[in-house]
């Protein structure tokens, strides 16, 4: 079908359940993911560690089992800001309607098992939004200056891309603008690169070489660098559990994080014009081994462990844009949306119809330039 409903629900869908897989390994090498379940992890899975509500008392969160993370939380927030002003967005938007949502909208945790704020169940890196923006009163433009840099603020930009779809040069530049509030250096700038991805994927008849020369144009510095790196050391076709290796390899030179993830190098995330987050140039890796399909993207990507559901999210939410809502496992789908407790669709439904009028607004906002700047061609010809 791939209208553009189909292919904002596909993004979203993709996401999600990318997210709620992905979940489940995150934070662990491939070797101890391989281990744990005996052998690759081939679609939804119990927790990793059955102790979850007390092994780690800052984070006791029950993933795995269908269950979205804050990935989703943050990417459900921000269709909820595009609902509420239906036009692009800026960092102001940010400070004033997403942080309230952060600090006063209850809902469903799944990863927590009741209802709360998402406030309570977002990483530092995005607490950092409350923080400054709330308490701090700083410029939301350049809030996210001194903030970790990570994925935070490219784990939740799907939506970006699919407000302007077809268009990667304007999802980057409002991607550029709205994660400013949250993130900077290289992670601000991923946010960008993945939002132009998704814009490239969401065209009609986007194919996945498509996708990946428009991020791979777009993209600067560091980020681009790596970007390349993954994409040379994998060919469509290359199984997904070969790729694997591949990916962690080329990407190393640029991951500031180091082996052991759950132990940061002394000079990790931190701002570098040579570095760049490893989740989106692994996730575009396994998009081109895969040749786009969402089952093998996110099972790469679930298996590489580490970050492996931001991973999941970027390359779900890719592959979904590409092929929409049917090329998302079905089974899937439904597992994640009862687990979660979350209508998966609503969200794809609801940024068609945003994207829609914005694109009914841009179109105007053209057609009165091309009126003045007519006029004055006209009034420099007369002169």
């Amino acid at each position: 079908m791939n209208t553009l409903q189909d292919k904002a629900i596909g993004t979203l869908v993709g996401a999600a359940v990318g997210d709620a897989i992905g979940g489940a390994t995150e934070g662990r090498s491939t070797q101890e993911i391989v281990e744990r379940y005996d052998g690759y992890v081939e679609g939804i899975v119990d927790y990793f560690m059955p102790d979850w509500r007390t092994a780690k008392p800052m984070s006791p969160y029950h993933k795995g089992e269908g269950h979205v993370t804050d990935d989703t939380l943050m990417t459900n927030l921000l269709v909820a800001v595009y609902a509420k002003n239906r036009r692009h967005l800026t960092a102001f938007d940010m400070a004033d309607d997403l942080v309230p949502l952060m600090m006063n909208e209850v809902t469903w945790i799944p990863e927590l098992e009741r209802e709360t704020v998402p406030l309570l169940r977002v990483f530092l890196a995005e607490k950092w939004l409350v923080t400054r923006l709330h308490y701090g009163h700083v410029d939301p433009r350049e809030a996210g200056v001194g903030n970790i840099v990570n994925c935070g603020a490219a784990m939740y930009m799907a939506p970006v891309g699919i407000a302007n779809a077809g268009d990667p040069t304007g999802a980057y530049a409002e991607a550029v603008e709205v994660a400013g509030a949250h993130q900077s250096s290289y992670g601000r700038e991923a946010a960008a690169v993945f939002a132009a991805a998704v814009a490239a994927a969401m065209a009609p008849g986007a194919t996945v070489d498509g996708v990946l020369a428009a991020a791979t144009g777009i993209a600067r510095d560091g980020t681009r660098t790596a970007i390349e790196a993954c994409l040379a050391v994998v060919e469509p076709g290359t199984d997904w559990r070969e790729a694997i290796p591949l990916l962690r390899a080329a990407v190393t030179p640029f991951d500031s994080v180091g082996e052991v993830y759950r132990e940061p190098a002394q000079d990790s995330r931190r701002p570098s014009r040579l570095r760049s987050i490893e989740e989106l140039p692994v996730a575009l890796g396994f998009l081109k081994a895969t040749g786009g399909e969402a089952r093998g993207t996110v099972l790469g990507a679930t298996n590489y462990g580490r970050d492996s559901d931001s991973i999941a999210t970027m390359g779900g939410a890719l592959a979904g844009a590409l092929g929409g809502e049917s090329a998302v496992p079905a089974d899937w789908a439904e597992i994640v949306g009862t687990a979660s407790r979350l209508d998966l669709r609503a969200g794809g439904r609801t940024m068609a119809a945003v994207a829609a009028e914005i694109f009914a607004a841009d179109q105007a906002a053209w057609h009165q330039r091309h009126e003045a700047f007519e006029a004055l061609l006209e009034d420099r010809s007369g002169a």
